[in-house]
């Protein structure tokens, strides 16, 4: 829990989360650009390319998802491992937000867990930075906003796949990179969070460069242990 004093917030939450939202709402647009056309390549028809955007609602997941069907994965087994893994950091979000909605009514839980993204995340702990507390309000509208302009971008990106051929040229996959890195960034505070930031980063490449399986998971658990020692070490030291 954090340590902040409570600050009364300057607007209303819902106009304050469209704000605070709103600029990762938008770098997202790329990817659920590539997102429809993509699906579209890899055999899915329109309405099951939105499908995707409307039920899963998770970017990496969906092109983890759409690279599998494509190379003709049409089994759901190796599909659901596969996005189950790519998605498994959100059990760590959920982690952090659970004290948060514990004593929430079941269909705020409901509705919070399935808007939740990184992006969602990030604003919401800024928020809880700044004021000294979580706001149900905040996140439903800030949460809200990403589902909805996430599902224009991939209805954008089906209306243009079926026009330009080969959308994936224009490079809208460094979008993906550009926004986690913007997210990232910003909470590196702390020797443990840099620690953290490097060991994932360089045991994510070394693991792409050795074709090793499941790299994603193994660079987040070697950041988490990373991060997580030198949390205690310095919780430690200042104690002594």
């Amino acid at each position: 829990m954090s340590s902040v004093s409570a600050v009364a917030p300057p607007y209303p939450p819902a106009r304050q989360a469209l704000a605070d939202i709103l600029p990762l709402s938008l770098a997202v647009v790329p990817w659920g650009l590539l997102c429809g056309s993509l699906a579209l390549q890899a055999g899915l028809n329109p309405w099951q390319a939105q499908c995707l955007s409307l039920l899963v609602f998770a970017g990496a997941a969906q092109l983890a998802a759409i690279g599998l069907i494509s190379g003709g994965v049409g089994a759901p087994g190796p599909i659901l491992s596969s996005t189950a893994i790519v998605s498994a950091r959100h059990l760590l979000y959920s982690a952090v937000l659970r004290q948060d909605v514990r004593e929430q009514p079941l269909r705020w839980r409901l509705g919070l867990a399935f808007l939740l993204t990184d992006e969602l995340f990030v604003v919401v702990q800024a928020y809880r930075q700044r004021h000294g507390r979580f706001h149900r309000g905040y996140a439903l509208a800030a949460g809200l906003t990403f589902y909805l302009i996430w599902n224009l971008a991939t209805l954008a990106g089906i209306v243009l796949g079926q026009s330009v051929a080969g959308l994936e040229r224009f490079g809208f996959d460094f979008a993906i990179a550009a926004i986690f890195l913007a997210m990232v960034v910003p909470q590196v505070t702390s020797s443990a969070a840099l620690a953290a930031t490097l060991t994932s980063a360089l045991v994510a490449v070394a693991c792409h460069l050795l074709a090793v399986p499941l790299g994603l998971l193994i660079a987040s658990v070697a950041g988490m242990a990373v991060g997580y020692g030198g949390s205690r070490s310095a919780s430690e030291g200042a104690t002594t």
